[in-house]
């Protein structure tokens, strides 16, 4: 027996339900690869923008203890970014999308406001617990920093922290944008964190040191947010904390939030253990980690996050409206699809990237021990790049159909393999193993997501009968 999809099978069909997709779906295809492709052009500049951020970064800091200090310290600010703001989109945008078809604009804004207060309420006062608790947790997640360079991260980390409200009300806005097809804008608006942090680094390190990135990170995160708020009040929707009490559509939300907030919290641990272990191994580790991820992180963040923005939208239109032989027809196309450029891309990383690593990060500090230890991180990074990127269209649709539940049973496994397989790796491979073990867990979440997707799925058989 078919397992239950949703409970929203229980609303009325509109414009034309599954009767419409043999033209509908295609369409879909093609506005979904639209989208596709204005966030990956987009993204691309941004990320040539970022790029040069970190050749910036690097002919100054190179693998330096201060820039060991500022990755731990970053850590922390980007993971709640990633564990409230994120985690609320996803569970927000298929609701806000069948408010607004259902139900119309004042409801789907009564939604908007009460989701952003609850947001801006968790953000700050995950920002308030983790600077309260900065001075015990740090000693834990870089145990081997000498006494001056830890002291020197909970600084750092203090200094950040207003980036977390600022980027998650950024984060919010872009997410609401795009069920307005609006892609271009919000993926070109994160370009003013880099440009600021470059400007700040330029004018600054002279006379604050690390602390220039600081500055530019908050100065950038700033001008993002007050571009997103205004291009979503341009759309009809106004930027408003408010409550408008536990209806059934914040019920809805905070059902499906609970869920995807844990399985982030528990990503978001294993990124901790990962830093966390290389902290022990020799100094420059942490750099070293981090140095290797950038290109393969361009790569996810370029074509998993522009499928993955692109798709949402979509997929929640056509859940509300329950076609699901055109998300079948959708899942299929863009699984393929996501393949075919994903596996040639890895291999291009992985036997290159020796010459990538040369030919971008050696100059300034950064000298050729720092590419020869760079490199190999770099390609057990790439190989988890194709199973990543397709696991993002099942993981989307996933949550189109409410199953988050079953995002964080995935996550939860996959804390238990990091740490096993980073224990086992690192024996092996030092640095490369935590690489290694970060790829050999992404390929179990492909297996995972995939088997769910389709199993949720209803069969054509049934779909063929309606």
């Amino acid at each position: 027996m078919q397992p239950a999809i949703l409970d929203i099978d229980s609303q009325p069909l509109k414009s034309g339900g599954v009767n419409r997709v043999p033209d509908g779906g295609p369409s879909v295809n093609r506005r979904i690869f639209r989208a596709a492709v204005i966030v990956t052009l987009a993204g691309i500049l941004v990320k040539l923008v970022a790029t040069f951020k970190e050749f910036a970064i690097a002919d100054i800091f190179g693998r330096s203890d201060a820039m060991d200090a500022f990755l731990i310290a970053f850590l922390i600010p980007g993971l709640l970014v990633n564990l409230f703001s994120e985690s609320m989109n996803q569970a927000l945008v298929p609701t806000l999308v069948k408010v607004r078809e259902f139900d119309g604009h004042p409801r789907a804004q009564e939604l908007l406001s009460s989701a952003m207060l609850w947001t801006c309420m968790l953000l700050t006062g995950g920002s308030l617990v983790m600077a309260a608790a900065a001075h015990f947790f740090f000693p834990l997640l870089a145990a081997h920093f000498p006494a001056a360079k830890l002291l020197l991260t909970e600084e750092l980390f203090y200094g950040l922290l207003p980036v977390v409200v600022i980027a998650g009300i950024a984060s919010n806005c872009s997410a609401v944008l795009n069920t307005f097809d609006r892609f271009a804008w919000p993926a070109l608006a994160p370009m003013a964190t880099p440009l600021a942090v470059v400007i700040g680094a330029w004018l600054l390190v002279p006379r604050f040191g690390i602390w220039s990135l600081v500055y530019g990170n908050v100065v950038g995160a700033l001008i993002h947010a007050v571009i997103m708020v205004w291009m979503m009040h341009a759309h009809g929707y106004r930027f408003a904390l408010r409550w408008h009490g536990f209806n059934p559509a914040i019920r809805e939300v905070a059902g499906q939030y609970g869920p995807i907030l844990l399985s982030g919290l528990v990503a978001s641990s294993g990124l901790l253990v990962d830093q966390g272990m290389a902290a022990t191994l020799p100094s420059g580790s942490v750099s070293t980690l981090v140095y290797a991820n950038r290109f393969v992180s361009v790569v996810v963040n370029l074509l998993a996050g522009a499928v993955a923005t692109a798709v949402t939208p979509y997929f929640s239109q056509m859940v509300a409206r329950r076609e699901w032989a055109a998300c079948r027809h959708t899942l299929n196309t863009y699984v393929r699809l996501t393949a075919l450029i994903s596996v040639p891309v890895a291999m291009t990383m992985i036997f290159g990237s020796h010459l990538l690593i040369r030919l971008t990060f050696q100059h300034g500090a950064f000298g050729p021990q720092d590419t020869a230890a760079v490199a190999p991180v770099q390609a057990m990074y790439a190989i988890q790049l194709p199973f990543f990127i397709v696991s993002r269209v099942f993981y989307r649709y996933l949550v189109a159909i409410r199953r988050t539940s079953l995002i964080l049973y995935c996550g939860m496994i996959n804390l238990v393999l990091d740490v096993i397989l980073n224990i086992v790796c690192m024996r092996w491979m030092g640095v490369a193993g935590i690489a290694l073990a970060t790829s050999l867990w992404t390929i179990s979440t492909f297996a995972f997501l995939c088997y769910w997707a389709y199993r949720l799925l209803p069969p054509p058989e049934k779909l063929d009968a309606a």
